[in-house]
């Protein structure tokens, strides 16, 4: 499955998405608000494999990103369950992670949207989240843009994190 927005191609990931992806989430700025640090080639490869795991457990998951004027994949974007998010137990978040050469583009924010587009027209979900550090302003950028509203703060493997939802009724009305 493939989903194709103006600039971005949204697609299952593939064996020869471990180099790029690799360079992506080994840039220290690129992970500095995910929790992790720089992640190296064997994790980036783990990472991929649960991502797909998660497709085939939830019928949902995160994407790898192509960018479709070049082809490049720069990023994932996409749809996850967690099952350590207390404040809302049935929670799927929306997330992405793109290469930093490609940042303040608007890229983020379109593969956010076509995944809301996904979660609310084709798996039918009542609402998404989506969860950033509380520093990170320019995710909290991209969830406003995408029409999500703060709704907290708490603390969240080890840090002040901010959580933000929107309902499909929301979305549906926004999206008109």
């Amino acid at each position: 499955m493939a989903i194709e927005t103006a600039r971005l191609r949204l697609r299952r990931w593939r064996p020869d998405d471990v180099e790029p992806w690799a360079a992506i989430v080994a840039d220290p700025e690129v992970m500095r608000h995910l929790g992790s640090g720089a992640l190296t080639h064997d994790d980036a490869g783990e990472q991929i494999e649960r991502f797909e795991h998660h497709w085939v457990e939830h019928g949902f998951g995160h994407w790898a990103v192509e960018e479709r004027s070049t082809g490049a994949m720069i990023g994932r974007v996409g749809l996850l369950h967690h099952d350590d998010w207390s404040e809302d137990p049935e929670n799927v978040e929306v997330g992405w992670t793109i290469e930093r050469s490609r940042w303040r583009r608007g890229l983020a924010t379109e593969g956010a949207r076509a995944s809301l587009r996904f979660g609310f027209d084709g798996l039918r979900l009542e609402r998404v989240i989506s969860i950033a550090r509380r520093d990170n302003h320019a995710s909290r950028r991209v969830m406003e843009k995408t029409g999500l509203d703060l709704r907290g703060e708490t603390d969240w493997r080890s840090h002040r994190v901010v959580w933000y939802a929107i309902e499909r009724a929301t979305w549906a009305a926004r999206d008109e």
